[in-house]
C-alpha cells in the first residue's frame, strides 16, 4: 500500500456534479432527444402463475399510431436467447427466462407483450386491445411453503422449487453445544424490500441500419456488463453495440442488471430501424424491478454464562422469486453466508442457505446485498445472549471481539478479513454517544413509565471482490477488475476515463481529487468521463461498494504510468539521467537541485509539440491501467440507536442515531458522511416501515407509495457520524467501501433499540418491519399475558 495524501485527498471537496444536477441540467435517459423517436409500452401478466393459451394482437396492431406489436414468440422466432445469469453456483438450477413470456407466466408483472407507437399514450392505450387468454395455475409466494410436499411447481427444471444450496462450516457445532451453558434458538424473518430509486428504469435504443450499429441509453450501474449481456441475448456483434448511461437517479444495486425490457426495446429498434424508448412508471417499478432481502432464517447460538459465544448455526431460506436474476445466487450464496462470523471470534460455525423459487418478482442485490442480513442475525443474537444472561450488550461484544489486526484474519468458515479494529470502533461510539449517561437517563425515564430503548450493532462487511480468476471459477461470468485511462492534453489539463460509473456517489469529484494530488495539477483542470462504452476501456461499473478501491486504484496506477513516461521526457528536457529526476507537487527536478525543474504542464506540451525530444521517442502522454484486486476489503463500524415506543399506539420514534465507520483511507470525508447518512436512512426504513407484501395467492399488495412506506426526512433525527481509518492492504490506496455501510449497521441497531425498549414488558423478539401495528399487538399480548 502506498501513502496517498496531498492537498485534496482527505479534504471535504464539494461535489462537481451537483451544479448540473440541482439546476436541472442533468442528462437522464428520458432527456435524450432523437429524430423519429417511438414509444414502447409493456403488457404485463395480471396472474401470479398461469399458462398462456392464446394471444391475439391484431386489434392493437391496427390501433391509431401503433407501429408494431411483439410477443415472446416473435422474439424466439428471431433467434433471441434466454436472459443471462451473471453468476451461477456449481450444481445450481437456472431455468430459462425470456424477455417476453412465451407459454407461461410466473409472477404478477411479468412482461407478456410490447406495443410500439408514435407516443407513450397511444402505446399504453393499445395494450388494452391485446387479447390474452390465461389458464390460472396454483401459486406460492412463501419460500417455506414452496418447499413443502405438494407445493406448486414453479419450473419443471426444479421439481422441488430449489435453485441452489450452499453450506459453509468451520469447527464443530456439536462440540460447541456440549461445552455451552446455554443455547438460544430463534426464527427470524427479514422482509422483502423494493429498492425504489428516484428515477425508475428507462431505456432508449437506436439502431442505424446503414452502419449496423445499435446504441442504447440505459439507466444502469454497469454499462459494459449491460452491453455484454445484451449481446448474449440478441445476436448482434458486441463491437457494434454502444451503451451510454448518463446521469442516473439512484440504483442501489437494482440497476446493475440487463432487464427484459432492455432487450425488448433493443429488439424493437433493430426490427423497425428507428429509435425506441421505454420509461417505467412507478407502479411498473414495484412489479418489475428486482426486489431485495426476503429471508427466513433459523438461528442457534451456543454460549457460556460469562458471555463467550462458542458456536453459531444458521439455516436460511432465501426467496429468489420466479427466476434466477443476474446476481441472485451470489447475494445469499456468497456475500451473506461468508459473513456469518461478523466482528467476533466464534470458533464453531455452520451455515446453510437455500435459494427457493416462488411466484414473486425476482430478488437480487439491494444496497448491502447479503451483508445486512448477516449482520442483523449476528447482532440480534448477541443482544439475545446479553439479555438472557443479564449482561450489558457491550460486555458480550467486548468478550467476543476479534482482536485488532492489520494484515488479515481468517474466520472459522474461512473468510479472510483484510484489516480491522472492532474494539476501537465500539469504544469511540460509546464515548461519542455518552453511553453511561444514556443508560442512566434511560433508567430515569423508565421509572416514569416511558419505553426508551438503546440499541447497538458492531458490524463488518465485505466490499469489492477478490481476484477475477477466483470469482470466475466460482461461477461468475465477469471479472472483478476495474479500468482507467488517464490522458494529459498539450495544455497540461487531464481527462480521466473510468470503467466505473457513478449513480449519485460523487465519483467525478473523488477521482479528480486523486489525480490532482498525484499529478500536482489544479482540481479544476481535470475532467472525469464515465458511462459510455465507446469512450472507455472495458470496465465493470459500480456496485458492491467497489468503486474507489478498484476504480480509484486503476486511476492511481494509470497516473503512475503517466508520471513514468513524463519522467523520461523531463529527463531529456533537464539533460539529466532518468533515475536522478524526482517528481513532486507537479514538478520534475534533478535530485538535490530543485532549482532545475520543469512543470507537468511543460512536459505535457513537449509530449505533443516536441522541440527537444529525440526522433525515435514515442510521443503522447496517456496510460491505461487495469486493477484486479488481490482480495475484497472489509470495512467495519459501530452504530447506536436511541428510540422511544409509544405504548398506546406502538409507534417508534427514532430519537438519536450515532455511527462510527471505517472505510480505510478516506478520499473525501464529506462524501463519505453523505453515503453513511443515506445508508442509515434506508436501514432504518427497512426496520421500521418498508415491506413488499403479497397476498397468499401471489397478488402484489404494495404496488405504489400509498402502500409501501419509505422514510422521509421528518421521520429521522440528525445523524451523528465519525470516521476511523484502518487502511486496507488489498489495494494501493488503502481504501475500503462505504456506500452500503449504513444499511448494514442500522437495521440491527434500530431493532435492538426497539426490543430494548420493550424488554420491561417481557417481549424478547419481533420480526421486522416494526410497524406501529406490529409493536402495538405485541404490547397488547404482553399485557394480556400479565393480567
Amino acid at each position: 500500500m502506498v501513502q496517498v495524501s496531498g492537498r485534496l485527498v482527505g479534504s471535504p471537496v464539494k461535489r462537481t456534479e451537483d451544479l448540473r444536477l440541482v439546476t436541472g441540467r442533468g442528462t437522464y435517459v428520458d432527456n435524450v432527444k432523437l429524430p423519429g423517436l417511438l414509444a414502447l409500452a409493456v403488457l404485463r401478466s395480471p396472474y401470479p402463475h398461469a399458462r398462456i393459451t392464446r394471444i391475439d394482437v391484431s386489434r392493437a396492431a391496427g390501433a391509431p399510431g401503433v407501429v408494431a406489436v411483439f410477443t415472446g414468440r416473435d422474439l424466439l422466432d428471431a433467434g433471441l436467447r434466454p436472459m443471462p445469469c451473471g453468476w451461477q453456483l456449481p450444481g445450481s438450477v437456472v431455468p430459462p427466462r425470456y424477455a417476453l413470456a412465451i407459454d407461461r407466466v410466473r409472477y404478477v408483472g411479468e412482461p407478456v407483450a410490447a406495443v410500439v407507437a408514435d407516443s407513450r399514450y397511444r402505446a399504453r392505450d393499445a395494450l388494452d386491445l391485446i387479447e390474452v387468454e390465461y389458464e390460472p395455475l396454483p401459486a406460492v409466494v412463501d419460500q417455506e411453503a414452496a418447499l413443502r410436499s405438494g407445493a406448486p411447481r414453479i419450473h419443471d427444471e426444479a421439481p422441488d422449487n430449489i435453485s441452489f444450496r450452499r453450506v459453509v462450516s468451520g469447527g464443530d457445532w456439536e462440540q460447541a453445544v456440549r461445552e455451552a451453558d446455554g443455547v438460544i434458538r430463534q426464527r427470524f424473518v427479514i422482509q422483502r424490500l423494493a429498492p425504489s430509486p428516484m428515477e425508475p428504469r428507462a431505456t432508449t435504443a437506436w439502431y442505424q441500419a446503414e452502419t449496423d450499429h445499435l446504441t442504447l441509453w440505459v439507466s444502469t450501474q454497469a454499462p459494459h456488463l449491460v452491453r455484454q449481456w445484451l449481446c448474449e441475448v440478441i445476436p448482434h456483434p458486441e463491437h457494434r453495440v454502444r451503451v451510454i448511461s448518463g446521469d442516473v437517479g439512484g440504483g442501489f444495486g437494482a440497476k446493475i442488471f440487463l432487464y427484459p425490457e432492455d432487450v425488448v426495446v433493443a429488439f424493437a429498434s433493430r426490427k423497425l430501424a428507428r429509435p425506441v424508448r421505454w420509461v417505467e412508471t412507478r407502479s411498473e417499478n414495484f412489479m418489475g424491478m428486482t426486489h431485495g432481502r426476503d429471508h427466513v432464517t433459523y438461528l442457534e447460538v451456543a454460549y457460556r454464562r460469562d458471555g463467550k459465544i462458542l458456536g453459531l448455526k444458521i439455516t436460511t431460506y432465501a426467496n429468489i422469486g420466479a427466476y434466477v436474476s443476474t446476481f441472485a445466487m451470489v447475494v445469499p450464496g456468497i456475500r451473506f453466508i461468508s459473513m456469518l462470523s461478523g466482528t467476533y471470534a466464534i470458533p464453531h460455525i455452520v451455515g446453510e442457505v437455500c435459494g427457493v423459487f416462488t411466484n414473486t418478482v425476482p430478488v437480487d442485490a439491494y444496497r448491502g446485498a447479503g451483508r445486512p442480513e448477516a449482520a442483523y442475525y449476528i447482532e440480534r443474537a448477541v443482544d439475545m445472549v446479553a439479555a438472557g444472561l443479564g449482561l450489558d450488550p457491550t460486555e458480550v461484544r467486548r468478550k467476543n471481539f476479534i482482536p485488532p489486526f492489520n494484515n488479515h484474519y481468517r474466520t472459522a468458515i474461512g473468510t479472510v478479513y483484510d484489516s480491522g479494529d472492532y474494539p476501537r470502533a465500539l469504544e469511540k461510539l460509546l464515548e461519542l454517544a455518552d453511553y453511561p449517561g444514556l443508560r442512566a437517563e434511560q433508567d430515569r425515564l423508565r421509572r416514569e413509565g416511558r419505553l426508551i430503548g438503546l440499541g447497538l450493532s458492531t458490524y463488518v462487511e465485505v466490499t469489492g471482490a477478490g481476484p477475477s480468476v477466483g470469482s470466475v471459477q466460482m461461477g461468475k461470468r465477469a471479472g472483478n477488475f476495474e479500468s482507467a485511462l488517464v490522458r494529459a492534453h498539450p495544455s497540461g489539463k487531464v481527462t480521466v476515463y473510468t470503467g466505473a460509473h457513478a449513480t449519485g456517489q460523487g465519483h467525478e469529484t473523488t477521482f479528480a481529487q486523486l489525480v490532482a494530488d498525484r499529478l500536482g495539477i489544479a482540481f479544476e483542470d481535470i475532467e472525469v468521463v464515465h458511462g459510455d462504452t465507446a469512450a472507455l476501456p472495458y470496465g465493470l461499473g459500480s456496485y458492491g461498494s467497489r468503486t474507489v478501491q478498484a476504480g480509484g486504484s486503476a486511476v492511481y496506477l494509470a497516473c503512475e504510468r503517466v508520471i513514468e513516461k513524463a519522467r523520461k521526457i523531463a529527463a531529456h528536457l533537464l539533460e539529466a539521467a532518468e533515475a536522478d529526476v524526482v517528481f513532486e507537487d507537479g514538478q520534475f527536478f534533478v535530485r538535490g537541485v530543485p532549482g532545475r525543474a520543469v512543470t507537468f504542464r511543460e512536459v505535457a506540451r513537449e509530449a505533443y509539440i516536441p522541440s527537444r525530444l529525440p526522433p525515435d521517442f514515442e510521443l503522447g502522454l496517456e496510460a491505461v491501467a487495469f486493477f484486479d484486486p488481490s482480495s475484497p476489503t472489509y470495512p467495519f463500524g459501530a452504530h447506536l440507536a436511541l428510540v422511544e415506543v409509544d405504548p398506546e399506539t406502538g409507534a417508534v420514534k427514532l430519537l438519536r442515531y450515532v455511527a462510527v465507520d471505517d472505510c480505510g483511507k478516506i478520499i473525501n470525508p464529506m462524501l463519505t458522511e453523505g453515503l453513511v447518512h443515506g445508508g442509515v436512512a434506508q436501514g432504518a426504513g427497512q426496520v421500521l416501515w418498508e415491506q413488499v407484501s403479497y397476498d397468499e395467492n401471489g397478488y402484489l399488495l404494495t404496488g405504489s407509495f400509498l402502500d409501501y412506506a419509505v422514510p422521509v426526512a421528518g421521520y429521522l433525527p440528525s445523524f451523528e457520524t465519525e470516521a476511523i481509518e484502518v487502511p486496507s492492504p488489498a489495494n494501493p490506496l488503502g481504501a475500503k467501501g462505504i456506500g452500503e455501510s449504513g444499511t448494514i449497521g442500522a437495521p440491527a441497531a434500530v431493532a435492538n433499540a426497539v426490543l430494548d425498549a420493550l424488554k420491561p414488558l417481557g417481549i424478547r423478539h419481533l420480526d421486522t418491519p416494526l410497524t406501529p401495528e406490529r409493536v402495538w399487538r405485541a404490547i397488547q399480548e404482553a399485557r394480556a399475558g400479565r393480567s
